[in-house]
């Protein structure tokens, strides 16, 4: 199967969103799973205007998980839109992918940092990285708005040609309060 080549373009940081889905669309993506988050809700309503995406929203993450594995194994790539909260609920699935050399992109959206007001929304923030990392998910952190669609790049090429699980994990300073650099 050709595909084109995709390139993260340079743009404003808050237009990370809009960057993000194109790439997505550039890299042939056409399965995105979600749980309905604020900090990713831009990317979200992106890839469900798509017709070239197939957009399933979940009930907890780790169907999402169970799903990016189907997804791959049907023949299409996909990727799993999710908050920091919703990590924890994959941890068993995500054995999966690094057992099977199954390749899985998340994409992350940070709570529990800069200018968090919940305070449940505090432990699993501190503890994302670390959880992901003890799964065997490559973890890959970006917490300035201009450099999120060059770490999906990169990110996904890893995942898609190196058949690892990696998530971009998007910093709570570019999410709080809409698409923020």
């Amino acid at each position: 199967m050709a595909r084109k080549a995709a390139t993260a373009k340079a743009r404003p940081a808050g237009d990370w969103p809009e960057a993000v889905h194109a790439l997505l669309r550039d890299l042939a993506v056409r399965q995105v799973a979600y749980v309905p988050d604020s900090g990713l809700a831009r990317l979200i309503d992106l890839c469900l205007a798509d017709p070239s995406m197939r957009t399933a929203v979940l009930t907890t993450e780790e169907e999402g998980a169970a799903m990016m594995a189907g997804a791959w194994l049907g023949g299409a790539r996909g990727v799993l839109l999710t908050q920091s909260g919703g990590v924890g609920n994959c941890i068993n699935m995500l054995s999966i992918f690094e057992e099977c050399r199954i390749p899985l992109l998340m994409i992350v959206s940070m709570r529990g940092q800069w200018g968090e007001t919940i305070p449940w929304q505090v432990p699993m923030g501190q503890a994302t990285a670390a959880a992901l990392a003890a799964a065997g998910v490559i973890v890959r952190p970006v917490d300035d708005g201009a450099r999120v669609a060059e770490t999906v790049q990169a990110a996904a090429r890893l995942a898609f040609d190196a058949m690892r699980a990696v998530a971009v994990v998007v910093s709570q300073r570019i999410t709080q309060n809409g698409a923020r650099g």
